[in-house]
């Protein structure tokens, strides 16, 4: 390849980090700048044909509708808990369990947002754990950052598995049958075993990162999101914090083993939490004195002018609803899944092309929302005119992410369709992992979580990432001497990693608790986490290999 044609391959991730990062420009203005230097080059130095780029770009605002939806559903059910009085009375009900901010934060996004990551993926838990924060005290920018970070082990088995089972399967077949080049690794043994054995050693490895996870969140609430800047505020809570970090990990780890890569975040999470409350409501590992964000007498101003006279149990009817509807439909033993995937939106060759587009209208979480919103409306028995109030509400707040969104994923189709090129070149993220690997050869396990994490970066999603990364990856730990299935359990804890700078979920949760523009500045927090995260798989990859391999 040519000089110009690298930059051309890293140009949507230097322009992202350039524009939003650097420079600090909203996403609303980033993102279309770079959709635009993205698609010159591409077009000039990759020599993709313009109706690939056109096609990948219908394809882009398509799948960027998709997304649009799930993050409205999730904005019209937080106005809607906000206007009944529901979101109120769940954060007094928080304060029941503990008014010490630093567990109520390990118990909302470490171990309530597995359960909801486990059970639906794709963002969900950030759109629902980041308000609930928001209405306990935490700064806006301090709930989207802390959950973007807490969601990154459970992504591994979000939406049922959805990374494994759809990503990394797919990610190491050509058409229907597995690669030629995996069947031969494997032999006599299946597909389905061999990712029983990625879903293990994912578990295994987060042993010695997820475990820290509580510890890292608590240390970075105290000192970048407190008046006081402590450190040891943070680290004042580091045997509760260790112990919410192995309950889960431990509980993950055995569901992996004995039951596959469906359920161990959803069944770690509620296990988790039936541990962890009890221990916090006798504070059991805690210091004696709370830590809150104010002063009891702010906390307490603030408490009294806002009283919700509803009760506990029916202001969490909204969330339970969502939560068994989205068990119910994504589990394959009862008939709802398979009901609401028949209905599918196909674009089959658009504008002529090899691309296609698939979508699940009725799958999709904000279907959920959407539903449960309507009801929650009749529980609650609210007003035409404020149903009528939420719903401009939440309408009127999604113009600046259609514009981010809407350029965002088209630049991220090209990205990844740009295979189909007259410069004789793999696409451009292949490309990209092939210099990688020739440059680091046998330190190849420190650098798999980093491509794991460009893929999620770049394609908006860990099961995206898995889908294009899994063979190769697979196939430099072939030509390598290493397991592949570490490899690949490295490749989807790197996914787990950039989930945390992605673009598309930043936006996301950004626009649910009303901070978009702050997409910079979200991801100069979460990026050092990131890295810490990705370091840390290979390393102990690394160890795993070195020492049983």
């Amino acid at each position: 390849m040519t000089s110009m044609q690298i930059l051309t391959a890293l140009t949507p991730i230097l322009t992202v980090f350039l524009f939003l990062v650097i420079l600090r420009l909203p996403a609303t203005i980033a993102m279309p700048i770079s959709l635009g230097i993205t698609t010159l080059l591409a077009f000039i130095f990759w020599k993709v044909p313009g109706i690939i780029i056109a096609a990948s770009m219908i394809e882009g605002i398509l799948i960027a509708l998709s997304i649009l939806w799930i993050i409205f559903g999730a904005i019209l059910l937080l106005n809607t808990l906000k206007d009944s009085g529901a979101l109120e009375a769940i954060r007094t009900g928080f304060t029941v369990i503990t008014k010490d901010m630093r567990v109520q934060l390990i118990i909302v996004a470490w171990l309530f947002g597995a359960f909801i990551e486990g059970a639906a993926g794709f963002g969900t838990s950030a759109a629902i754990g980041a308000p609930i924060l928001v209405a306990l005290g935490f700064p806006p920018l301090a709930a989207i950052v802390l959950m973007l970070i807490a969601i990154s082990s459970p992504v591994s088995y979000g939406a049922v598995g959805t990374p494994i089972i759809v990503g990394v399967d797919q990610g190491l077949r050509q058409g229907e049958s597995v690669a030629i080049e995996v069947a031969n690794v494997l032999g006599q043994q299946d597909l389905a075993t061999f990712l029983q054995q990625v879903a293990i050693k994912i578990s295994l490895i987060e042993f010695f990162i997820g475990t820290f996870i509580p510890l890292i969140l608590v240390i970075m609430l105290t000192r970048f999101f407190s008046p006081k800047k402590s450190w040891k505020d943070g680290f004042a809570v580091w045997k509760f914090a260790l112990l919410a970090g192995f309950t889960f990990t431990f509980c993950a780890f055995i569901v992996a083993s004995l039951l596959g890569p469906e359920f161990p975040s959803m069944i770690g999470g509620l296990l988790g939490l039936a541990i962890i409350i009890p221990v916090a409501k006798r504070k059991w590992l805690l210091p004696k004195e709370d830590w809150t964000l104010q002063t009891e007498k702010e906390n307490g101003g603030s408490k009294k002018d806002h009283v919700s006279s509803m009760t506990l149990k029916k202001a969490w009817v909204p969330y339970i609803i969502v939560a068994i509807l989205l068990v119910l439909t994504r589990v394959d033993l009862f008939p709802f899944k398979a009901w609401l995937k028949a209905v599918k939106i196909r674009w089959d060759g658009i504008l002529g092309t090899n691309i296609g587009l698939m979508l699940e209208p009725l799958y999709l979480p904000g279907t959920i929302f959407v539903i449960v919103v309507l009801l929650a409306h009749l529980f609650y028995k609210m007003p035409h005119a404020q149903v009528r109030k939420v719903w401009q509400q939440s309408l009127m707040t999604m113009g600046g992410s259609l514009i981010a969104l809407g350029a965002a994923v088209p630049m991220v189709r090209i990205f990844i369709n740009s295979s189909t090129n007259n410069a004789e070149l793999l696409s451009m993220p292949l490309e990209l992992a092939n210099i990688a690997s020739s440059t680091f050869g046998l330190a190849w396990p420190l650098v798999a979580p980093i491509i794991g994490s460009l893929g999620s970066f770049i394609a908006g999603s860990s099961t995206f990432s898995n889908m294009m990364f899994t063979l190769f990856q697979f196939s430099i730990a072939d030509q390598l001497g290493f397991d592949p299935s570490t490899i690949v359990a490295l490749q989807v804890l790197g996914a787990n990693a950039g989930n945390m700078i992605c673009v598309l979920n930043v936006v996301a949760a950004a626009s649910v608790v009303g901070l978009l523009g702050k997409e910079g500045t979200i991801i100069r927090y979460t990026v050092i986490p990131m890295l810490f995260y990705a370091l840390m798989a290979g390393l102990v990859g690394m160890g795993v290999l070195f020492l049983f391999f």
